[in-house]
């Protein structure tokens, strides 16, 4: 009998949030798709908290669904007989309160428990889980409206849990930061401000519990560069495209790359992944974002805790380079998740 999947995609934050859900909840339903094995169900959350079953995460599909409160939501889910369930959000309500929802439902799902991703996306506390496992880290510190800077420039002025480089600026000069402070605010309660790490390179390590063993996945490395790009932006990383829809700028080969795991920098960001995962606790799989400083040191800059299994997640794209298959990356998951069962038995 198929293993019914349920794949909980959108955002209750707004219509970005849902999007970037749509965006690789979407491939993922395609790209694991196997009637023989899986039987997938969509749960959707719309920004305004609705609920809907589309039969896929087509625009038409969701608008034929009908709409549904939270507890009706909740009470089709409990009858629906899942077997497991693939988180999909992306947002930190999705991360945190709606993985708590699926511990309520007693139902296993793929993927770090809300405990896990509520200290990976803020970006201080992660920073300082992983510093006191020995994991280098910039120096920086977490502000709040109307606390002052104290660390000089050149520095990186960030909210503190928001993704997708929303809200990040470059400080070279003190007379900067009003700008870049009030930016970071405009997507965060507080912002955290970390010293610059001098380029170096940039690098994104993925750890995956593969068939019993932790395995860290070879490394993705990220075009910067000292003057012209010397941090990540959002147009780095997510655009619209003329009808739209959201498109993956970070996946064409002028901005990302897998590096030779023969390269001398592997066993170092190795190490200080495996360091994070453990640190943060974290199961299934983890994501971490590097910098490597002109002597070759790695610098966590922060935790990405979660995977969508679509074909052009990062974790699936380093998984591949290591010579593991979307279809047996998301089956050895789906497999563990239900072995291990519910966060509440």
């Amino acid at each position: 009998m198929p293993i019914r999947v349920l794949h909980l995609a959108g955002s209750p934050v707004d219509e970005f949030l849902a999007d970037v859900s749509r965006l690789y909840a979407a491939d993922c339903l395609r790209a694991t798709a196997d009637p023989r094995r899986y039987r997938s169900v969509v749960a959707w959350v719309s920004p305004d908290g609705s609920w809907r079953f589309p039969a896929d995460l087509g625009t038409p599909a969701i608008a034929e669904a009908t709409v549904m409160t939270a507890d009706r939501a909740i009470a089709t889910i409990a009858g629906l007989g899942i077997d497991v369930a693939i988180p999909q959000m992306f947002c930190v309500p999705g991360m945190t309160t709606y993985r708590g929802l699926l511990d309520l439902l007693e139902l296993p799902y793929v993927g770090n428990p809300p405990s896990v991703m509520a200290n990976g996306a803020d970006k201080a506390t992660a920073r300082d889980i992983v510093a006191a496992a020995g994991v280098n880290i910039p120096m920086g510190e977490l502000l709040r409206p109307g606390d002052e800077v104290t660390l000089a420039p050149p520095a990186v002025v960030k909210p503190v849990d928001a993704d997708n480089s929303l809200g990040v600026a470059f400080v070279r000069d003190p007379q900067e930061y009003p700008a870049a402070l009030a930016a970071a605010f405009r997507h965060s309660r507080a912002a955290l401000v970390e010293t610059f790490v001098p380029l170096g390179r940039e690098v994104r390590c993925g750890i995956v519990d593969y068939r019993g063993d932790l395995v860290a996945l070879p490394l993705e490395e990220y075009a910067v560069d000292a003057e012209r790009k010397p941090v990540r932006l959002p147009d780095d990383k997510l655009a619209r495209t003329d009808d739209g829809d959201l498109r993956l700028v970070a996946k064409d080969a002028a901005h990302a790359w897998i590096v030779d795991p023969s390269d001398p920098i592997t066993p170092a960001v190795h190490e200080a992944a495996r360091r994070a995962h453990t640190a943060l606790g974290c199961r299934d799989y983890s994501l971490f974002d590097f910098r490597i400083d002109p002597d070759g040191r790695p610098w966590f800059l922060e935790a990405s805790l979660y995977n969508s299994f679509s074909r052009q997640s990062v974790l699936a794209v380093m998984a591949a380079a290591a010579g593991i298959g979307l279809p047996d990356l998301f089956g050895d998951a789906v497999d563990r998740a239900r072995t291990r069962g519910s966060g509440r038995r």
